[in-house]
């Protein structure tokens, strides 16, 4: 017996595979960061296929910006989770985030081989967007997570400690001392109104995928020790800088640049072009992590280097989600909770600041022109509406030009 059409179809987009094709024509045309992603999202699953409710979509987002790691991607997970199980959750990652890990890639490919045949000033036009991007994330975070005397002052205290103390171990300790002041200072209730989510996972199974993410968080440093300058180093870098990232992803540029840029791993140079140019692919902002791997100095790099820091800087993520949808109903109600990630959200956005400064500012602004360039992207961001993809490409072109006249002159 032939089963109707709408049975058939829903059984079909219970499927990994369709769920992996719906999420890679999203990652080939998702342009415009975490937000925007999500509001593709929303037109996608709750208004064209009617998988969530709205309801429920504003439920799992929440969720996923109540996490640390990439809210967007995240959000897809748990999608895909829904839809078709562990099958399905690593079905979305694969598909929302191919395209601009496979892009960065070989950009960084590029770069590595190619990088005197580039046309001069590109590279270093690409370093100057980075202070726009950066710039606008700084502002449009401090509006949304810092109102108020305390948060404004976690914000500054965060950004000195963190401009005084650059180093992994002292951003760790910043998030853990405003998560403190959080409980201590602030007063918040949770939302009342929601609607439980769709989970295919049991309590049990979550508390164990929780204690996986906390046990790699733990051990990995200490297994890395044996390996200072190898793969296992690298896993570990990575990873930690996916586990602590709170406030989105342009917040995971402090965090790895402290892990990469020191350790001789990758140039500064190249980690800022690298951020610039992951400014104009679609998809995830944490695929910056491929370009990071592909650009190695010590192996592994290339696209080994890329694949192995695109997995470990995700790997959070899959624990994460997993492991947080049993419990939310708990975590939503409690007052602690909230309190404690508002002290955070404020401490993230220092660091993004002090990321502003340094190594972003100090590395790219160098001349007139350099703040000239960086002004105008901005402006081009932040008030004309341009997309960030097309900003980097202007940016790009008038680093050329600019550097021919001077050059010619």
């Amino acid at each position: 017996m032939t089963a109707p059409a709408s049975d058939s179809s829903a059984v079909e987009a219970s499927r990994p595979w369709t769920v992996f094709l719906i999420f890679l024509r999203l990652g080939l045309t998702s342009f415009g960061g975490p937000v925007a992603h999500l509001g593709y999202f929303r037109e996608e699953f709750v208004k064209r296929r009617r998988w969530l409710s709205d309801r429920a979509y504003a439920d799992l987002v929440a969720l996923c910006q109540f996490l640390p790691g990439p809210a967007s991607s995240q959000v897809g997970i748990a999608i895909g989770l829904s839809r078709a199980g562990y099958g399905g959750a690593l079905a979305a990652w694969t598909g929302f985030t191919l395209p601009s890990a496979l892009a960065l890639i070989v950009f960084a490919l590029g770069i590595s081989s190619a990088g005197d045949a580039l046309p001069a000033g590109v590279v270093e036009s690409l370093k100057v967007v980075a202070v726009a991007v950066v710039a606008q994330a700084v502002w449009g975070m401090a509006r949304s997570l810092c109102g108020g005397t305390a948060r404004v002052t976690i914000m500054a205290a965060a950004t000195c400690i963190v401009l005084a103390w650059p180093s992994a171990g002292g951003q760790v300790g910043v998030i853990v001392a405003a998560a403190a002041l959080g409980l201590l200072l602030f007063k918040l209730a949770p939302e009342a109104t929601h609607e439980p989510l769709p989970m295919v996972i049991s309590r049990r199974a979550g508390a164990l995928w929780l204690l996986l993410f906390l046990l790699l968080l733990g051990v990995l440093p200490i297994v890395a020790q044996a390996q200072p300058d190898g793969t296992l180093a690298l896993i570990d870098a990575f990873y930690r800088a996916g586990s602590l990232v709170f406030g989105g992803g342009h917040v995971v540029l402090p965090l790895l640049q402290a892990a990469v840029v020191p350790s001789g791993w990758v140039s500064n140079e190249s980690f800022l072009a690298g951020y610039g140019a992951a400014q104009a692919v679609p998809g995830p902002l944490f695929t910056f992590a491929a370009f990071l791997g592909a650009s190695m100095n010590d192996a592994p790099s290339g696209w080994l280097g890329g694949l192995i820091c695109l997995v470990a800087v995700f790997v959070p993520s899959f624990l994460l989600v997993f492991g947080a949808l049993p419990f939310w109903e708990q975590l939503r109600r409690s007052h602690h909770t909230q309190a404690a990630l508002a002290g955070v959200n404020a401490a993230v956005v220092g660091l993004l600041l002090a990321a502003l400064y340094q190594p972003v500012w100090t590395s790219a602004i160098h001349r007139p022109a350099d703040f000239g360039l960086a002004l105008f992207a901005l402006i081009a961001l932040m008030f004309w509406k341009l997309p960030p993809w097309l900003v980097v490409l202007g940016s790009a072109v008038v680093g050329a030009l600019l550097a021919a006249v001077g050059g010619a002159a």
